[in-house]
């Protein structure tokens, strides 16, 4: 594995999609946390708007013009940059030639993704040229799905080695979601034979494990005393990511399980829920209904500042193991804006400057990243704790 050309990059970060709703808090945070000398920039297809942010920023970032309808344009992107973070979504629709170009050029990308389709698909077309290369394609950076791969890998590192080890997940979470993440959905929700289909493909592609066993099976409702809430199984793409670093990490043991829930202290409430996400997934199959749920929320949009200040999240985890059983959470505020800026900036600095286990390929933040990216985002203010031990 060699890294292509990285002293040669004009830039340590690019931020592509930075005159977004989450591409403009990226960047901010960026401007004010980014370490003396770091090399970074703007990215985006209008130049005027990016001169703009750029001027309420002070000035500090390059501006790049790329464009997804460009592929020249993403490939000249990927060649400048040690690192891209991209929120430019729906990925599924606009994120390929970005992958293919950081996978080529031995670029490390991340993005926000939350769309296992997408996931898949880069896999299978993309991980073994930025193996080749030794680029880091790393998915899912934001609140999809870094509480709860760092969460889960948090809670391991509490139990013991080379035994069997069950970790649950339960997300609760007071927040609103943005037009971007909202179309995103919308689009999975059409797509399910597309998804399953490069879910099998995925299989086909994926070394097996021959000597240790990982699982995520999707669970069923229940009461969860240990959370004191009602357990909603979550078919997101978070239990899949952890499902991989477990893979990839033999820290995980020799047979661990993974299950992921919604935590909902009332049971009507619970069932609501499945009801309105059953009939979502319904609607979403009809194209001139989607449209219309599409322009209700467009992409760009999002909620006020003052809004975001009230929301918050949290996942707490019970992990057991070797006669050991630990309670865990992750925890802070605004899941799908500001903590989700925080995670990608912050993914995006450990990516460019820290001293990071050597991979390559597709991998997942924990793996990526690990212990670095955990003092990184404790050290922002989002809280890693251990509430419990038995």
């Amino acid at each position: 594995m060699s890294r292509l050309n990285e002293s040669d990059r004009a830039y340590d970060i690019v931020l592509f999609g930075a005159t977004g709703f989450v591409g403009e808090l990226t960047a901010e945070y960026l401007a004010a946390h980014a370490p003396e000398g770091l090399r970074w920039a703007i990215a985006g297809r209008s130049t005027e708007k990016l001169e703009r942010l750029r001027e309420r920023l002070g000035g500090a970032p390059g501006v790049l013009r790329a464009d997804v309808t460009d592929p020249e344009s993403v490939r000249e992107l990927a060649r400048l940059a040690r690192v891209v973070a991209t929120t430019v979504g729906p990925y599924i629709t606009y994120g390929e030639d970005l992958v293919a170009a950081c996978a080529d050029a031995g670029t490390d990308y991340l993005d926000l993704t939350g769309e296992p389709e997408f996931v898949d698909l880069m896999y299978v077309r993309h991980d073994a040229r930025a193996r080749e290369t030794g680029a880091r394609l790393v998915h899912a950076c934001g609140f999809d799905s870094i509480p709860h791969d760092l969460g889960a890998y948090f809670t391991v590192r509490q139990l013991p080695e080379d035994v069997p080890l069950r970790v649950d997940g339960y997300v609760r979470s007071q927040a609103m979601f943005s037009g971007g993440t909202f179309a995103s959905a919308l689009n999975q929700f059409a797509r399910g034979r597309h998804m399953l289909a490069a879910a099998r493909d995925r299989r086909r592609h994926e070394p097996r494990l021959m000597v240790r066993r990982v699982e995520a099976p999707l669970g069923a409702p229940r009461f969860a005393p240990e959370v004191g809430a009602w357990a909603i199984p979550l078919p997101t793409i978070d239990a899949q990511v952890v499902q991989r670093s477990a893979r990839a990490l033999a820290r995980y043991g020799p047979d661990f399980r993974y299950r992921h829930y919604a935590a909902v202290e009332r049971l009507p409430i619970a069932l609501g829920g499945v009801a309105g996400v059953s009939a979502l997934f319904a609607v979403a199959q009809l194209p001139s209904a989607r449209r219309w749920l599409s322009d209700r929320i467009k992409p760009g949009e999002g909620p006020s500042a003052e809004r975001r200040a009230k929301s918050w999240f949290s996942v707490r985890f019970v992990g057991e193991g070797g006669g050991r059983r630990v309670f865990t959470e992750v925890s802070g505020g605004d899941p799908g804006y500001d903590e989700t800026a925080k995670m990608l900036a912050e993914s995006a600095l450990s990516l460019a400057l820290d001293d990071l286990p050597k991979t390559s390929g597709q991998v997942t933040p924990a793996v990526a990243m690990g212990d670095a990216l955990l003092d990184r985002l404790g050290a922002a203010g989002i809280t890693f704790r251990v509430a419990a031990v038995r």
